[in-house]
């Protein structure tokens, strides 16, 4: 089981932040460990995918739900790696923000004894993420 935690503050808006955060097809240009993204069904709040990652080019099976203007919930039901990513966004005065990201995921088979080594490598990709983010939406 792989579980943790990161947030990083932004100085841009609820709304400058949530332009990017919700358009789910710029993900690969922010996420790097996501290398391409197949939308099976799209709807206002929910989007139902298929994702290659970056481990060994491995198909993930994704439902991502939206909660305008609060959150992203990304529940990863088949692939390597099995779970959840939940990003939510918070005010900081009226222009900035806080973008949290927890990560509650399993890694399938014999990479699950390489808990430790995904998890640094998880988070070293998600806070690289929100730097991008950042710079985007702080220019």
């Amino acid at each position: 089981m792989v579980n943790f935690h990161t947030s990083k503050k932004l100085n841009a808006s609820v709304s400058e932040v949530w332009k990017i955060l919700s358009d789910l097809d710029r993900e690969i240009e922010f996420w790097h460990g996501t290398k391409s993204i197949k939308n099976i069904s799209k709807s206002d709040k929910v989007v139902e995918r298929e994702v290659v990652i970056a481990f060994k080019n491995s198909i993930c099976r994704e439902t991502v739900t939206i909660d305008p203007m609060k959150s992203i919930t990304t529940h990863i039901t088949d692939g390597p790696i099995k779970g959840k990513k939940v990003v939510v966004i918070n005010p900081e005065g009226d222009q900035a923000s806080v973008v949290d990201v927890e990560w509650d995921i399993r890694i399938s088979g014999f990479m699950g004894i390489f808990s430790k080594m995904v998890k640094k490598h998880i988070l070293e990709g998600t806070n690289d993420a929100l730097d991008r983010i950042s710079k985007v939406v702080e220019k």
